[in-house]
This record gives C-alpha cells, structure tokens and sequence, in this order.
C-alpha cells in the first residue's frame, strides 16, 4: 500500500452513503454514536469506489454471516468467509479489495459520542488497546449469539422511545462476547504450540538414541504415534528445520566421532550406522559437509 490511507469517519461515511440512501436505508443506520450495518452488499462496493486504502478512529465489530471477501487490515492480506467474526480498533487501515456479490456482513462502528459501556480499568482484554484487529472463524453457535444481540441492537434503535443505556449494554456483551472468543483462541494457540514443543522435546532424544539404526521420519513418527506428515509439520513449525534434516545432523555428527574417534574402515562405519552401501554412504556425507569422509579423516 503506497498511498496515504484516508480518515474513514462517521462525517465521511454518511458523505458516501446518503447519496444512495433510498436504496440502502433499510441496511443502514447512522446517528451521532453509532453507525450499524445490516448485511448489504451495496455499501461495500461504494466503499471500494472511494478509492482505499482507509483508516478509521472507532471501533468496529462485525459478523459475515455469507459469502467471502479479500481485505487488507494493517498491511495484512485477510481472506474473510462465513462464519468470521471481525474486530477493529481506532487506527486501523483497512483496504478492501473484493468481495463476493453474495456477501452479507452484519457490524457496528462506534463513534467518539457514544458512551462506552465499561468504567476505566475494566475493559475487556481484548479491546484495551493491545490487539490492533483480529478476525476469527467462530462456531455456529457463537455466530448465532453474535447475531441475537445485533439484531436486538438493530431493533432498538429503531424505535422511537430509543434508550441508550439499553444500546450500552448491548454493546458491552458484544464485546464480551468477541473477548470471550478471541481469549479462547489464543488459548488454544497456546495449548497447540505447547502439545508442538512437547512433541518436539520427545523427537530431538529419539533421533539421538536412534539415528544410527533409522534415518527416515516414519520410525519416529511410529515411537511417537504420528503421522509422518504432523510430525513433519510439527517439528518444521516449531524449530524452522525439518524433521529429516535433524536426522541428518545426528547422524552426521556421529559419522564424525567415527571417523575422527576411531580407525574403523568407511565401509564399516557405513555399514555399522545402517547404509545400504559405502557409496551411498559416501555421498550422502560429501553432500552434507563437502568433504568424502577419508578427505574429512585425513584432513
């Protein structure tokens, strides 16, 4: 993105939208505190028209209920589908990109007059300044009770005996439904990445207890009861290096005490560490540190 975002506030909004009232006013909903959207296609495309990127000063909370859509948040390409839940955080910069026809999006914007529902130091976690924008799948479930306390918000401020304390609270468990959500994933993030370094702790022993007698990944991955293909994954996420290739710098650095700890002939440590053949073995070393192992013995 190369070009200066601009201010996407709620002036600027209603400049975009009101021309196009008549068509989206049964979508869309402003006042001098909240602006909310009830899942037309439309509003996107104009905003698309205003040539982004954009940057915005309130937060924003939203749910795709159908459909798909390319956005930029933060330099961070996002690919959005059903079932996403969306947050954003004043300063934000948001470039849209596309959107499917059949997108429908259904979120809030609050803007600098609306009275934020929770008393300083008590805001959720996940709205406090720490987290810039997050966008997460959610569970049917979650989507559905996401949509129960928008579509109570909608109702409310439809109504002529408007009362805001009614819309602050609705507001307030929005958000401590969207915090309760992103807690849980990272949550589980953090459960994944522990149960990924447990698995590596227990790969990295075998590998040097064992990498004499078997050198592929399915050996280990049977004493572990992997796949070989998680184990992969795994071992690659965890420490950046693939499995095979902490095989290869075991056995390695065994072939290494050999040569230089012993007098062992090449055709028998090629043998002893389980080669098929001393060329095999030849090569696969020459491969690894430059060198042939009598080249490595005598220099």
């Amino acid at each position: 993105m190369d070009k200066q975002p601009k201010l996407l506030d709620m002036s600027r909004m209603k400049d975009i939208f009101m021309p196009h009232l008549k068509q989206i006013s049964e979508h869309v909903f402003f006042n001098n505190e909240i602006g909310i959207l009830n899942g037309h296609t439309q509003v996107f495309h104009l905003l698309i028209q205003q040539k982004p990127p954009f940057v915005i000063n309130d937060y924003r909370l939203g749910i795709i209920v159908k459909g798909e859509g390319h956005v930029n948040f933060n330099l961070v390409d996002r690919h959005l589908r059903a079932g996403t839940i969306i947050f954003l955080a004043p300063g934000t910069i948001i470039n849209p990109i596309s959107f499917s026809d059949d997108l429908e999006l259904f979120g809030f914007a609050l803007f600098a007059d609306f009275p934020m529902p929770f008393p300083p130091g008590q805001v959720p976690s996940a709205f406090n300044g720490q987290v810039r924008d997050f966008q997460l799948q959610a569970s049917e479930s979650d989507i559905q009770t996401a949509r129960h306390i928008f579509d109570a918000l909608w109702h409310l401020v439809h109504q002529p005996d408007y009362h805001r304390p009614v819309a602050s609270a609705l507001v307030a468990a929005m958000m401590h439904h969207y915090d309760a959500l992103y807690r849980r994933h990272t949550e589980q993030q953090s459960a994944t990445r522990s149960r990924e370094q447990t698995i590596f702790n227990r790969f990295i022993p075998l590998v040097n207890q064992h990498c004499a007698e078997h050198h592929q990944i399915g050996y280990y991955a049977d004493r572990l009861c992997l796949t070989d293909r998680y184990l992969s994954s795994v071992i690659s996420q965890t420490s950046g290096v693939t499995a095979k290739e902490w095989i290869d710098r075991a056995l390695i650095t065994r072939i290494k005490v050999e040569l230089m700890h012993t007098d062992k002939p090449v055709a028998r440590i090629a043998e002893e560490l389980n080669f098929p053949n001393p060329s095999f073995f030849s090569k696969f070393f020459k491969r690894n540190i430059g060198v042939t192992p009598g080249e490595y013995r005598t220099g």
